[in-house]
């Protein structure tokens, strides 16, 4: 059983983090036709958790959408990933109405407390808030104990647990946390993603695994002090 995060304040900077900024009349629109969410549930006081994936249903990049007065913010991972998803969605605008632009990183941070900025993490309440903001008088705690605390939740961490080009939604349970809407309509890969779902196509599913007991076969992916993420048959 996982417990709660502690009353007190504190904060954790989150790693390797970048943003890619949507605007322009047709910017809902655009992300509505691409994304694995529903954009119809975004408002000024939520964040939503989405992904973008292949015709064939398959993860190319996972990101959170905040939407702003004039724009759409997508928190996304850092560095060259995201060059490849402004890339991405760019290559997708054709004559939509918008403007896109990037920036490779930016800082991120979890916060915790009673009065910790941001809006709540949509996967699980246990991640904190995510904010652009540091927050002031208080404590920053490792990455590496928010980093262990999502293992435990067995919640994926982008292309660290996901395999671009690979992986499907229905491997890391993408729907139990929030990422998926299955009554929006059309967008890239919807088709596979909701046949696995109604079907129970999925063989394999990311599971918390101990590093001394690492089940045979199974494929490991993020790991932080004695636990990981990994790929394990059902």
């Amino acid at each position: 059983m996982i417990s709660t995060m502690p009353d007190t304040s504190f904060f954790t900077t989150l790693k390797n983090r970048g943003l890619i900024r949507i605007e322009g009349k047709d910017a809902h629109d655009f992300l509505q036709s691409l994304i694995t969410n529903d954009m119809h549930n975004l408002g000024v006081d939520n964040i939503l958790y989405a992904c973008l994936l292949t015709p064939q249903g398959k993860f190319l990049f996972d990101f959170f959408v905040h939407k702003s007065e004039d724009a759409y913010l997508l928190d996304c991972e850092g560095g060259a990933r995201a060059q490849d998803l402004y890339k991405r969605l760019s290559m997708y605008r054709l004559r939509a109405d918008v403007q896109i632009s990037s920036e490779d990183n930016i800082a991120v941070y979890a916060c915790f407390g009673p009065n910790a900025p941001g809006l709540p993490d949509p996967r699980h309440t246990d991640l904190g808030k995510r904010s652009f903001q540091k927050p002031d008088h208080c404590a920053e705690r490792p990455f590496e104990e928010w980093d262990k605390r999502r293992i435990a939740l067995e919640i994926p961490d982008g292309s660290r647990d996901l395999v671009i080009n690979k992986s499907t939604m229905d491997e890391a349970h993408m729907d139990q946390i929030n990422a998926i809407s299955y009554d929006k309509g059309c967008y890239i890969g919807q088709e596979l993603t909701a046949r696995m779902h109604y079907r129970g196509l999925g063989k394999k599913h990311l599971k918390m695994v101990r590093l001394s007991d690492v089940p045979d076969r199974a494929e490991l992916r993020s790991q932080c002090g004695d636990i990981g993420l990994a790929l394990v048959r059902d």
